[in-house]
């Protein structure tokens, strides 16, 4: 039995508050994300423990200064990445920065200059073929900060004095020093296995609370109902033609789903084609949405362009199955491994036998029936939509989106895949292999969203800073019975 079934109501809250905390953040330390998280999670370090483990199969560390959940991973997720401060995606140069300045800060004393950990950095960086940090270019300096400004936000570094940006702009001119916490250095990169030791990142994928082989049906229900409890709280929409047999038939049971509405105090949402929790808290989700902002909005007046479409009767739209990913992002991953780094003789190889058990487990039971057709839209529609509601409503856009209306676009369509509501394709036709328009497949979550209005508040002549050539053109898309 879970914690949270013993818990008091009084305190309930308050304890699916710390799960909720933990399993969005992952690491929790004294600044981060704010200060009242972590004095949370030590009240509740015990049961939160347990449940963790029995519930996700997840490990969970409470110390004095840090709380760090080590996840299970099922597959890889490319709408989580690393951010800066600026809420700008890291790229691979600042990913190397960071993994670099995490390596050096671990044999640092409890200060460091910003000029010490790069010159350390850049040592670093010749032992690895085709990265090289040169503190003459302006763009490395860049991503150098980016990544300490990373490590800074969660406590691992704290500026005791000088100014990153400066050293940033001159090198010679500027400085910047800072006191280094050592424990949330070692909390924040432990990975479960020595990763120049795999071969494939889907070494990383082992639950190793099944305990390897799945000696029962019993054990195998159990490792399944984990599997689908840590889709619920890990993916924004549960499709049951993602899962396999037996784990739809977990996600189907009203007792795992149940158990994780306890534990987190979200609400389940069920529909034919599968699961999400609603969370209306804000302290779980990563993207929260509908949400204030010009992208989120556009988003949203985009989902009702689409559902309109979509539910014309007398202009029916194209449908198609979703098509079979070329390549994973694990292949893709795994054709990035340097070889050349990785120590041979300590190698973990797949097991051929393991691999061959594997491909027989995966029967025709566990394949999904046959997959259903979804609605497409031509993606110069969608471009043609969002010219149109920027002509319309571009007055109230925030300014960097009024004049650039194609990365707008990309923007908002890269919100909607990450939320799982939609999935752009590109197919090839004919013998001549000829490519063909680029068209956005359509999700079933995506009608959740499909009462999208537009409330238009007019200003008067009078307002002060009234726009001289659009005034009264205010948008405000709401959704209805969110």
């Amino acid at each position: 039995m879970i914690h949270a079934r013993t818990i008091d109501s009084l305190a309930l809250d308050n304890y699916q508050r710390a799960a909720r905390v933990i399993l969005a953040n992952h690491l929790v330390t004294r600044s981060y994300p704010d200060r009242i998280a972590l004095p949370l999670l030590r009240r509740w370090a015990t049961e939160l423990r347990e449940d963790m483990a029995e519930l996700f199969g997840y490990r969970l560390e409470v110390t004095e200064t840090t709380a760090r959940l080590f996840p299970v991973l099922d597959r890889l997720d490319s709408g989580r990445p690393a951010r800066t401060p600026g809420d700008r995606v890291f790229d691979r140069r600042r990913y190397a920065y960071l993994s670099l300045a995490l390596a050096a800060l671990g044999r640092a004393g409890d200060q460091v200059t910003l000029s010490e950990l790069a010159d350390q950095v850049a040592s670093y960086a010749t032992r690895v073929d085709g990265l090289e940090l040169s503190t003459d270019r302006a763009a490395d300096r860049d991503a150098f900060v980016d990544a300490v400004a990373w490590l800074g936000a969660r406590g691992a570094l704290t500026l005791a004095d000088g100014d990153a940006g400066g050293w940033a702009a001159d090198p010679e001119a500027g400085e910047a020093l800072y006191d280094i916490d050592r424990a949330v250095v070692f909390a924040i990169f432990r990975p479960p296995r020595v990763l120049q030791h795999l071969r494939s990142v889907r070494g990383l994928f082992e639950d190793e609370s099944d305990g390897g082989t799945v000696a029962s049906t019993a054990q195998g229900r159990a490792a399944d109902a984990r599997r689908v409890r840590r889709a619920l709280v890990e993916r924004p929409v549960v499709y049951a033609r993602e899962l396999t047999e037996s784990e739809r038939a977990q996600l189907g049971t009203e007792k795992v789903v149940a158990e994780v509405e306890l534990l987190t105090g979200l609400r389940a949402e069920r529909r034919a084609e599968g699961v999400a929790l609603i969370d209306t808290s804000g302290r779980l989700s990563d993207v929260r949405f509908p949400s204030t902002g010009t992208l989120a909005q556009v988003a949203l007046l985009l989902i009702g362009e689409i559902a309109d479409l979509v539910l014309d009767i007398d202009n029916p739209v194209e449908r198609r199955r979703r098509p079979a990913p070329a390549r994973t992002l694990a292949d893709a991953l795994d054709e990035a491994i340097p070889e050349s780094t990785v120590f041979d003789p300590l190698v973990v190889s797949p097991d051929p036998a393991a691999a061959q058990d594997d491909s027989e487990d995966l029967d025709e039971s566990d394949e999904p029936g046959e997959e259903p057709d979804h609605p497409v839209v031509p993606m110069s529609w969608i471009h043609e939509t969002v010219q149109a509601l920027t002509d319309r409503y571009g007055s109230t856009f925030a300014a960097q989106w009024q004049a650039d209306v194609p990365g707008l676009t990309r923007e908002v369509l890269a919100l909607l895949e990450r939320l799982h509501l939609v999935e752009p394709i590109t197919d090839e036709t004919g013998s001549g292999g000829t490519v063909s328009e680029p068209v956005l497949l359509i999700l079933p979550a995506l009608a959740r969203y499909r009462g999208a209005v537009v409330t238009v508040r007019t200003r008067a002549k009078s307002e002060l800073f009234a726009s001289a050539t659009a005034l009264g053109d205010h948008a405000y898309p709401a959704q209805k019975g969110s």
